[in-house]
């Protein structure tokens, strides 16, 4: 168990993917949900992204909505700004998009205001 509140903080795009992925896929929040309790408990699901100058993992869901398991379900991409704040910063449908390059991540952690490092 974790014994350190972990804040997440939700960029922009994400809530704005997740609001428009929701209209297709209704039950997308409770994919979001299982891993916003992974992340507060302290867990790094996912794998790391190279070739970025910050911490930020992607991580593989479920869409239950589809049938699908994890491989062509949704994918998160979040960053560890700080061991107690996690941003999460996209979802995407693996079947509407099949990836996401490093520059593109680059530029969502740039663009969302107040999360650049300290």
């Amino acid at each position: 168990m974790n014994d350190r509140d972990i804040r997440l903080v939700f960029a922009e795009r994400f809530l704005r993917n997740a609001k428009r992925l929701q209209k297709k896929y209704r039950h997308i929040q409770d994919a979001i949900r299982e891993l916003t309790e992974q992340l507060k408990r302290g867990e790094t699901p996912g794998e790391r992204i190279q070739g970025i100058a910050y911490v930020v993992f992607k991580v593989r869901i479920r869409n239950t909505d589809a049938g699908k398991g994890k491989r062509g379900g949704y994918r998160v991409i979040y960053y560890v700004k700080t061991e107690d704040r996690i941003v999460l910063l996209t979802i995407y449908a693996k079947s509407e998009q099949t990836d996401i390059s490093s520059e593109n991540i680059q530029r969502i952690i740039e663009e969302t205001p107040g999360n650049l490092p300290d």
